[in-house]
């Protein structure tokens, strides 16, 4: 418990500044929208954008003069915000140990590596919990002004929801590099292009139809807001395979942890 409370002390300042940073694109993008909102003349400068570009950032599948489709769109940026964040907490709560030459002391406590791991993991997965509360009380906040209905609070509900999903996917992403690598610098920067390749599958999956297949490959598409939109509902299929990825992540980071030699 000492670890879990030490780790929600050493990440504070962290979540703090990823709540700043979000709460502002938040309200920065709220006070774009106001351009937009019931202008639909305002619509006729998608119609000057590459085809292409439309359909990678998924714009078609938004009317952007409602609140509604405004936040579909941001979606994406929540989540990617959300997803390197919750990397970098889970990588770096283990690889610090070993960067900051405090391992050898963890290693004389009482206590089992999966009582470190465990410790630190729950400390990230409070920090992700925060974090799309944080997002989804500002957002739902700087909607107030449009007069948003029930239908786009609960969009708004499933969105958070997948952004957690995604949250998680990275967080056990992020765990497993920081317990799997020996070289402790590395993780954090892995992580973060996985997270980056996996933005840039989804972006690559709605240009083509023949890149479809992509979308398998990145978590982003697995919580996607047109379809989200549409269906109202989560796909269960994508929470199945989320879940899945956690597991196995989370597993592996155990096991590869207690096997390897930490560096002292």
């Amino acid at each position: 418990m000492n670890i879990f409370f030490r780790e929600l002390r050493a990440n504070l300042k962290s979540l703090v500044i990823w709540c700043v940073v979000l709460i502002l694109l938040v309200v920065v993008g709220a006070a774009k929208f106001t351009a937009y909102y019931n202008n639909p003349s305002m619509l006729a400068v998608l119609d000057m954008l590459p085809k292409a570009m439309v359909e990678s950032m998924e714009l078609s599948a938004f009317n952007l003069t409602t609140v509604t489709g405004f936040y579909g769109l941001m979606m994406i940026y929540y989540a990617l915000m959300g997803g390197i964040a919750a990397a970098m907490w889970a990588s770096d709560s283990i690889s610090k140990e070993e960067r900051d030459k405090t391992v050898e002391f963890s290693l004389v406590l009482p206590v089992s590596r999966d009582r470190v791991v465990t410790g630190k993991l729950l400390a990230t997965v409070v920090n992700c919990i925060v974090f799309v509360l944080v997002t989804w009380g500002v957002s739902y906040a700087a909607a107030q002004q449009f007069h948003p209905d029930q239908a786009f609070n609960r969009f708004l509900a499933l969105e958070m929801v997948g952004m957690f999903f995604i949250e998680l996917i990275f967080l056990a992403v992020g765990l497993l590099l920081g317990c799997a690598l020996k070289q402790y610098k590395q993780s954090g920067s892995i992580a973060i292009g996985i997270i980056l390749l996996t933005y840039f599958l989804s972006v690559m999956s709605g240009m083509q139809a023949n890149l479809d297949f992509l979308k398998y490959f990145s978590p982003f598409k697995y919580f996607d807001a047109g379809v989200i939109l549409q269906s109202g509902k989560l796909d269960p299929m994508y929470m199945l395979l989320s879940a899945a990825i956690i597991v196995v992540s989370v597993i592996a980071a155990y096991w590869l942890y207690n096997k390897r030699d930490l560096y002292i």
